[in-house]
């Protein structure tokens, strides 16, 4: 009875009302709240130069302790503070990729779904070019390109990314687009653009929504697996996956220096998984009645 008051309402309330059901979901929500909480005030309880990237050789190595709780790295850098403030850098890496190639590939599906036709057809060609290399290579390309700095980083990985955007986002408005209240905008003399996103985007909007969950997962990952082999954050900016590259020669007689980032990183794309399965749940047509 409340869902279907909730349903007449707000279908947005109606979504949350889903979404809360789904323990596991919940969970991913609290975890990457409670990263970005962690991102966001880094700076306030750690200063940058004297905790995160100031070397102490003498107390190089040391294991976790309760002044240094994950113990040190190679130049004696509290791993603590790093994972810390490399959530603020995994993390605004990560949202700023897959908003860009949204935004990008929302313009390239929404054009090529609306009009169809040639248009269509050059578009997703060009969209298929890109698909036939593996993300990960394809970014690979552009940042030895480039250069490894933060702004190619960031144009790599969105590059990567622009064409599952594009693919999903036209399947979603040629879902729609053929509907009556497209058809009365256009009979009420509304221009394309403003019924592609005033009127079809807004009604297709829930695969979008999954599919940048799932990317913003997949982002962490591939700036990690960049960083990990050189060709993404560089060194001494704290990133999870240039900490692991840095730690993988001592592995063998100082495992805890893998384990904070391995950790940090694993909960970062759990959360971002979890959210993307309960979303998909919520947004469920089918699940409606």
């Amino acid at each position: 009875m409340d869902e279907v008051v909730i349903k007449k309402s707000n279908p947005w309330l109606t979504i949350w009302h889903r979404y809360r059901k789904n323990r596991l979901a919940m969970f991913g929500l609290i975890l990457l709240i409670a990263l970005i909480l962690v991102a966001l005030f880094a700076g306030v309880f750690l200063d940058y130069e004297q905790d995160v990237v100031h070397q102490d050789i003498i107390h190089k190595l040391q294991w976790p302790s309760a002044e240094h709780p994950f113990g040190t790295d190679k130049y004696g850098r509290d791993i603590m503070a790093r994972v810390i403030w490399g959530a603020r850098i995994s993390l605004s890496v990560g949202f700023i990729t897959v908003f860009l190639a949204l935004f990008i590939g929302a313009i390239i599906g929404a054009v090529a779904g609306f009009y169809g036709g040639k248009v269509d057809n050059i578009l997703m060609r060009i969209m298929d070019v890109f698909l036939a290399m593996p993300s990960t290579m394809l970014a690979i390309a552009v940042v030895s390109a480039l250069g490894t700095d933060m702004i190619n980083l960031l144009i790599a990985l969105a590059i990567a990314r622009i064409p599952q955007f594009a693919r999903i986002v036209r399947s979603a408005i040629l879902s729609v687009k053929g509907m009556d209240f497209v058809e009365a905008a256009r009979s009420y003399g509304a221009k394309d653009k403003l019924i592609i996103f005033k009127h079809i985007i807004p009604n297709a909007i829930g695969p979008i929504i999954v599919q940048t969950t799932t990317n913003l997962a997949n982002t962490i990952l591939g700036v990690a697996g960049l960083s990990f082999i050189g060709l993404g954050i560089q060194p001494p900016t704290p990133e999870w996956g240039s900490m692991l590259s840095e730690a993988k020669e001592h592995m063998r007689y100082y495992p805890y220096l893998m384990i904070s980032p391995g950790i940090a990183i694993i909960l970062a794309v759990l959360a971002f998984n979890l959210i993307g399965d309960g979303l998909r749940d919520a947004l469920d047509p089918r699940l409606k009645n």
